[in-house]
């Protein structure tokens, strides 16, 4: 990263607080909750971290590089040492963002980054680890057609009951976090916001509970935690908000129910632990 790019990433994070999101969205403050520790370097294969997601090996967790990377999973473990490369085939690394994965060995391999407003059409791969067979999964938004002057760009999905959800980056000409639902089957789809959230961060990443009882939003300065209710996911019941200054954060993952790993693309990484 550039001196300058890093500036604007420093003052971005040096000013993003929870302070608004208690007010306005009626989070929690959990800071004292937990304890933020860095564990170790991503190896060096791993310049630009930009999603996570666990293996069926427990000790083992993927990532990527983002736009312009090889199409590739690299499987790294808890101390930062690189135990695994796996191609994937008939894909391509337009701008890979997040990481997903299901009980059934599958990893969602998210290419809808779009910072420059210049994709039409998205798409999401979906590799089985068990047979290394692809399927695509493409979509578009629903809004892009009347919406020219919004970015239309996420970086945030995790997977959920045959579902994946998708969160919106957000700029600051329109400051709202919106979220996405679609199946998780290969195909076509144009997709609506379901839910929305005024949030004055970026989003870069979203994950799950392995309970499915709470998700986690990583922004570049912040954690908000929502609660899980019996109608599904959305924002409507907000648990906690936290600040986690830790340069250009870019994935998160749920290690159990309650801790969580952090990575940014400087190559570090954080477990965020609850006590």
């Amino acid at each position: 990263m550039d001196k300058l790019m890093y500036v604007w990433f420093a003052v971005k994070t040096l000013f993003s607080t929870c302070q608004s999101d208690y007010k306005i969205n009626d989070f929690e403050k959990v800071r004292s909750h937990y304890k933020i520790s860095k564990i170790g370097k991503l190896p060096s294969s791993i310049s630009e971290s930009s999603g996570l997601a666990r293996s069926h090996n427990e000790n083992i967790f993927w990532s990527h590089n983002d736009s312009g990377g090889k199409a590739e999973l690299y499987g790294f473990d808890l101390t930062g040492k690189l135990v695994s490369i796996k191609a994937i085939s008939q894909a391509r690394n337009v701008d890979w963002e997040d990481l997903a994965e299901d009980k059934a060995g599958n990893i969602y391999i998210g290419d809808f980054g779009n910072n420059s407003n210049s994709r039409s059409t998205f798409e999401i791969y979906k590799h089985n680890t068990l047979d290394s067979t692809t399927q695509l999964i493409k979509f578009k938004y629903a809004e892009q057609q009347n919406g020219r002057n919004r970015i239309f760009d996420s970086e945030a999905l995790f997977h959920y009951q045959g579902n994946l959800y998708l969160f919106s980056k957000n700029w600051k000409n329109d400051p709202v976090v919106r979220m996405y639902q679609l199946s998780d089957k290969a195909g076509d789809y144009v997709v609506n916001a379901v839910d929305s959230l005024p949030i004055n961060t970026q989003v870069t990443s979203a994950d799950i509970s392995p309970d499915g009882k709470r998700f986690a939003l990583l922004t570049y300065g912040k954690v908000l935690i929502f609660e899980v209710s019996g109608e599904g996911i959305n924002f409507s019941k907000p648990l906690g908000c936290f600040r986690l200054v830790k340069k250009q954060n870019e994935a998160i993952l749920f290690l159990n129910n309650t801790d969580m790993l952090v990575t940014n693309e400087q190559r570090d990484m954080y477990r965020i632990t609850y006590r």
